[in-house]
């Protein structure tokens, strides 16, 4: 009973009972406190000092929206921040992502109690304060993807219990690496400095300190020969510097290493057996070096290697028929061998990697056939066999490779025509068997590859005319059929293609009229806004450039991208086409290149020229076009290349117009005259250089070769039809008469 506010608990006689109470109120109170502290620092007070620091810390940085929610007292509130359950006190800052711009506030090393520094992935600058040395807990330490310059402070020695330490993509970052940065915590299990602008050499501290496990020094402009490590490491990233030396074994690390990338260095000498011996080993990474040799047949890694890159390299001799022991749990998902000297036919064993997803074995020297069961490789998504001496046909069962994306067989001797059942490959993107010997049509049923993007069929012997298997390819990007025997008219849909970046149907033998299609639905060929790469002017404007990079985002799932490099254009020279050029073609803003030589069109060049902002090249040469050429081509002020030359143009041009740039631009025209000085005007000039831009050089005087070759087929047709002729004959061996 409760008397004037206070409370009388009852008298108990039974004191056991008592105890009972008093334990078990004990015991609801310690619950009570567990619950609280499993909920974290839900109700939890910021530290008044570390709150002001924090504030001062934002106080620096422009337009902090991400930091909102720094205001009251509840630690909970404070976006990125982790406090100690029963001080307050901030032990953990995670602001990875959050768009902070500015330099730190030297206030931030106020917080004595810090573990965890997490400021990644945002646009902070200026140097590292050398205050960080006062976090004597830290533990973490992430600065990786700002703006930071200068070197790494050397106060950095105070962080004795630190065990990661990632400096990453900080441009102006660098510097020689420390030599104290090996031993100046013995807790230090990952170091990356990777994509800075640290130099020299690799100080010898880390290859011996033993607590490290994870070290990135990648694409920076470190020298000197690569070191051996000495501890058990578990990656290792020394990619894109310039170490040379030769390759170590890695003893050490024989149990625990899985990545090792020494990707573009300088590295020589041949490819020890050991290297095979790291059993641990799932990524390998040795391209652009200098190796060479062949490889050891003992040269089998173990079934947890996913990834094998060689390329770039001048190994020899034959393909490894075996790579690694295969078991039902393994299998290799991306080999590149590509870009060295490998010879011989390609193995058997390649088709026994059951888990490969890119095969890349271009720029070698291989010889014999694609191998029959290749298309046991269910899971390729990427085959590039490109400029190799391969011959026979593409065989019929690479339709088991039913995700395969990209199909390169170019510059080869492959042969035979393109197989109808290709049609089952419904996810390829990129089909490229240029530079063989294919012969044949087009097959009707490749209409079922609908999601093909880059189509080039160029340089081999097929023909007959465009169908309606080409429509159904509606993502086109760049389709190349130059250079074969097509034939027929062109098909009004032809520049239909909402994406089409590049269209070259040169060197065949199409008819009829250039279609006046719809211009207007390639969104590349009419906007000339669309940022592109700039080009070398003197280089072929066709030429295709496509860098394929692959990723592995899993274990087990490899990332599969390309990048198209292509000027926006379209070349229909070296054909049999007639008519006028479409007053449409002439207003495409975005096109870059336009090559119509080499064919008999006709009319005036139509004056909607002067809208084609983004044209570099224009190739109108030999051809019957006429009238006056267009005063507005002069305002094409990206304009590279003009040829217009071997027509029938006529007036004047004047010097005003700065046409001066296209030496021999306007020769073969002959009513046309072209002002060079003052009032002059003389008529157009044979060019110094060939008439055709686009394909090799022709002869620059071959009208001249055509009329010698004329003449000398009408005198000996002359004197044969005289002396066949007896009164001719008589009249002209008859004696000469004595004169008077």
């Amino acid at each position: 009973m409760a008397e004037r506010g206070i409370w009388v608990f009852p008298s108990c006689k039974n004191p056991n009972l008592l105890r009972y109470s008093v334990l078990l109120l004990l015991l609801f109170l310690q619950l009570s406190l567990n619950t609280s502290a499993g909920l974290g620092d839900t109700g939890l007070d910021l530290h008044f000092e570390d709150g002001d620091s924090l504030l001062l810390f934002k106080s620096l940085l422009r337009d902090p929206q991400s930091l909102a929610s720094w205001t009251g007292f509840r630690c909970s509130n404070w976006t990125g921040i982790t406090c100690e359950n029963r001080t307050g006190r901030v032990v953990s800052i995670n602001l990875s992502l959050s768009n902070l711009y500015g330099p730190i506030h030297p206030s931030l090393c106020k917080l004595s109690m810090l573990e965890t520094l997490v400021l990644s992935e945002n646009n902070l600058s200026g140097s590292i304060p050398s205050c960080f040395g006062r976090f004597r807990a830290l533990k973490i330490l992430d600065l990786g993807k700002n703006r930071f310059r200068g070197v790494v402070p050397r106060e950095f020695l105070k962080l004795r219990r630190l065990e990661e330490l990632v400096l990453r993509e900080n441009e102006d970052l660098g510097g020689s690496i420390p030599g104290w940065i090996g031993n100046f915590s013995s807790k230090l299990q990952k170091l990356d400095l990777g994509s800075n602008s640290f130099r020299g050499e690799i100080p010898e501290s880390l290859s011996s300190l033993k607590s490290l496990k994870h070290l990135d020094l990648s694409h920076n402009l470190l020298f000197g020969d690569l070191p051996d490590f000495h501890q058990m490491l578990v990656s290792l990233n020394l990619a894109s510097n310039e170490l040379s030396g030769t390759l170590p074994c890695f003893s050490a690390s024989l149990q625990s290493l899985t990545v090792l990338n020494l990707a573009n260095n300088s590295i020589l000498g041949g490819i020890p057996t050991c290297i095979s011996s790291l059993q641990a080993l799932t990524e390998l990474n040795l391209s652009s070096n200098g190796l060479k040799y062949e490889i050891s047949p003992r040269f089998i890694f173990s079934d947890k290697l996913r990834v094998l890159d060689l390329s770039f390299n001048n190994i020899t001799g034959p393909l490894p028929n075996q790579i690694a022991e295969t078991t039902e749990k393994s299998g290799i998902i991306l080999l590149d061998l590509s870009h060295n000297r490998f010879s011989g036919e390609i193995p058997l064993g390649v088709t026994e990697l059951k888990s490969l997803q890119g095969l890349f074995l271009s720029h070698n020297f291989l010889t014999g056939e694609i191998p029959a069961r290749i298309g046991n490789l269910t899971y390729l998504q990427a085959i590039d066999l490109s400029h190799n001496s391969i011959s026979g046909s593409i065989p019929l069962n690479i339709v088991g490779c039913f995700q395969l994306l990209e199909l390169k067989l170019n510059n080869n001797n492959l042969s035979g025509e393109i197989q109808p059942e290709l049609d089952a490959l419904d996810s390829l993107k990129i089909l490229d068997i240029s530079n063989n010997k294919f012969s044949g049509e087009v097959p009707l049923t490749l209409a079922g590859c609908k999601s093909l993007e880059i189509v080039d069929l160029s340089s081999n012997n097929l023909t007959g005319a465009l169908n309606d298997a080409i429509i159904k390819w509606s993502k086109l990007r760049f389709l190349s059929l130059a250079r074969n025997s097509f034939n027929g008219a062109l098909p009004n849909w032809l520049f239909t293609f909402p994406a089409i970046q590049s269209i070259d149907l040169s060197g065949n033998k199409f008819s009829g009229f250039i279609p006046d299609g719809n211009f207007n639905n390639s969104l590349n060929f009419n906007n000339s806004e669309i940022s592109r790469k700039n080009y070398d002017s003197s280089a072929e404007m066709r030429s295709l450039e496509m860098k394929v990079s692959v990723n592995l985002a899993g274990d087990n799932e490899l990332g599969f991208t390309y990048d198209l490099s292509s000027a926006v254009g379209i070349d229909l020279s070296d054909n049999l086409l007639h008519g006028e050029i479409p007053a449409g073609l002439f207003g495409l803003q975005g096109l870059e290149y336009l090559n119509l030589s080499y064919n008999f069109l006709v009319g005036q060049i139509p004056t909607s020229l002067g809208k084609m902002w983004s044209l570099k090249t224009l190739d109108l040469s030999h051809n019957s076009l006429t009238g006056q050429i267009p005063a507005n081509i002069s305002s094409l002020r990206d304009l590279l290349l003009l040829n217009l030359s071997y027509n029938s143009l006529s007036g004047s041009v004047s010097r005003n117009q700065s046409y001066w740039r296209f030496p021999g631009a306007f020769a073969g025209n002959p009513n046309l005259c072209v002002e060079f000085s003052g009032d002059d005007c003389e008529t157009a000039r044979n060019p110094v250089g060939s008439g055709k831009m686009f394909e090799g050089d022709r002869e620059g005087l071959i009208s001249v070769w055509a009329f010698c070759i004329s003449a000398l087929v009408s005198f000996y047709v002359g004197v044969v039809a005289l002396f066949c002729s007896v009164p001719a004959r008589n009249y002209v061996l008859r004696p000469l008469k004595p004169e008077s």
